[in-house]
């Protein structure tokens, strides 16, 4: 034998390991190990902090460990979601195939009974930001949507619908043990994001209504009650209705409520919840909320909580690549100096660390005014509040928004960096869970209004209230604790974009407002966020 093979055993055997960067990577707890995490925690908390933190303490080994275990089964391919449309005896059932992991990780995450009365609000809003960070897992789009049916029914209660008192107990206490899923059912395949356009069409059969027509991207489509836009027969204005996916002993037998699911989407992320297409012929269904008042109604409720809490994912996602990308960067060596030992991976790394604080800074204090508010889901512009109260409540509608657009935005480019940081092992999906929680993100960027929208709404809403509420004076209080200088560039470049074409028809010189109220947006709330985040250290 030769002196190569006696010294390193098989020939061109190659013995380099992951092993001690697998190891830490697992034992990380994604609060423990996250100083900044806790910090927030501290100051926004206050006198219950030490009683929230220990709940916490308590609560993150699960998510860091059990729960994002579950969440990469989950996300393999050869399990993601598929539709069973007839059982052996050729009955209709559109059964809704998902892994046994999916079951398990609904029925914990479901369990934590999140939105109960029991659960104070920001002990919830951690748990959730944590919970984001194992990525869609089939769970967390529905914990959201549920978020938003449970606020929908706690504000508009009806006693001459106890059904939607049962509906609301299921989802927000749970009914022995067991918590109800819930989805929201908008979009059409004319529409999207314009809800007037919607024609499913809402029969009235007695007090309650039956459902007609197609809805085109329903996520959350195995959800047990669903928060859906109809018009009523021989009106044309948009309602919203409680359509449950069962009636009574309807479950057992797998006989929905009066519809069928076509098809499940192939999407670009969030591929283990199951978007589908939604034919309904006659499913019953409960009105809630003023009539002809559907759009105020899902949009000031139910899709605020939605996009609110895209914003807090994406304060998870940010955290979560930071953390990794930092644990690898100290763990690789390359042309023998550790990653992290390198300017332009140490400038990257610190942009992404960056990024991540003053993203869960800004949606800790965006959240920090909704709990100050009283009723802060408030359909429409119009309000009988006093002046000053209706200031903060635009406040609160306009950052929502802009949260939304520009957190997922910078969300994908952070993701994108982090997995740059891993290099070729980045784009490995066993080895690492970065590709697809930037999917995910991809994704979250276009559900609830894509970025144009979005931007036309808040440009919409600052002409409409310029009569009580001055650009100079929205800048003033949202950018309060930033220097005066900042505010008045941001007052005078505000001032200047609302007079200009900005929604005007399209020319060289509104394209090119159009362009610098984008980035106005961008720098706007970016400036929020740093506020944010200079109040925290």
């Amino acid at each position: 034998m030769n002196l190569v093979s006696q010294a390193t055993g098989k020939r061109g055997e190659n013995t380099y390991s992951f092993n001690e960067f697998v190891l830490k990577r697992e034992e990380l707890d994604w609060y423990r190990d996250e100083p900044f995490l806790q910090k927030v925690v501290k100051k926004f908390t206050g006198t219950e902090y030490e009683k929230t933190h220990e709940r916490i303490l308590a609560f993150s080994p699960v998510v860091s460990s059990n729960w994002n275990q579950l969440a990469e089964r989950i996300a393999r391919p050869e399990v993601r979601p598929y539709m069973l449309h007839y059982d052996a005896f050729n009955h209709r059932i559109d059964r809704i195939v998902r892994p046994m992991e999916v079951h398990q990780l609904e029925k914990e995450v479901f369990g934590e009974g999140l939105f109960s009365s029991k659960m104070p609000p920001w002990e919830s809003f951690v748990k959730r930001m944590l919970t984001h960070q194992i990525g869609e897992g089939g769970v967390t789009c529905p914990l959201t949507c549920t978020h938003g049916l449970v606020a929908l029914l706690d504000e508009f209660q009806n006693p001459e619908y106890p059904e939607l008192q049962e509906i609301l107990l299921h989802t927000k206490e749970g009914v022995n043990g067991e918590f109800a899923i819930g989805a929201q059912f908008m979009s059409e395949i004319q529409g999207g994001s314009d809800l007037p356009k919607n024609v499913l069409e809402a029969v009235p059969d007695g007090k309650n209504y039956r459902i007609y027509g197609n809805k085109f991207f329903c996520s959350a489509a195995h959800a047990d009650y669903s928060v859906v836009t109809a018009k009523v027969s021989g009106s044309d204005k948009v309602s919203t209705f409680i359509v449950p996916a069962w009636l009574p002993g309807g479950k057992e037998k797998e006989v929905r409520n009066g519809y069928q699911i076509n098809r499940i989407k192939w999407k670009l992320g969030t591929a283990e919840l199951p978007t589908a297409e939604i034919l309904y012929n006659g499913a019953l269904a409960y009105p809630i909320g003023p009539r002809d008042k559907g759009i105020a109604v899902a949009v000031g409720i139910v899709l605020t909580l939605s996009r609110l809490e895209i914003g807090i994912a994406c304060a998870g996602f940010m955290l979560r690549a930071s953390r990794e990308a930092a644990l690898y960067s100290d763990f690789r060596t390359a042309f023998g100096k550790k990653i992290n030992n390198y300017p332009l991976a140490a400038s990257k790394l610190k942009k992404i660390e960056d990024a991540a604080q003053r993203t869960t800074a800004g949606a800790f204090k965006i959240y920090d005014l909704f709990l100050r508010l009283e009723k802060p889901l408030n359909p429409g512009l119009k309000s009988d509040h006093p002046l000053e109260v209706r200031k903060q409540l635009f406040n609160l509608r306009e950052l929502v928004l802009l949260q939304k657009i520009c957190a997922t935005n910078e969300g994908a480019e952070v993701l994108r960096e982090a997995i740059s940081v891993f290099a070729g092992h980045g784009v490995m999906e066993e080895f690492s869970s970065l590709p697809r929680i930037f999917r995910d993100v991809v994704v979250n960027e276009q559900w609830e209004g894509p970025r144009n929208l979005l931007l036309t709404q808040i440009y919409r809403d600052l002409q409409r209230v310029s009569e009580w509420y001055t650009p100079s004076e929205f800048v003033a209080h949202v950018l309060q604790g930033a220097s005066q200088e900042n505010i008045n560039q941001f007052s005078e470049q505000l001032e200047d974009l609302l007079q200009r074409p900005v929604l005007g028809e399209v020319t060289e010189a509104s394209m090119e407002a159009a362009v610098e109220w984008d980035a106005f947006c961008d720098s706007f709330f970016k400036a929020y966020q740093k506020v944010a985040l200079t109040e925290i250290n």
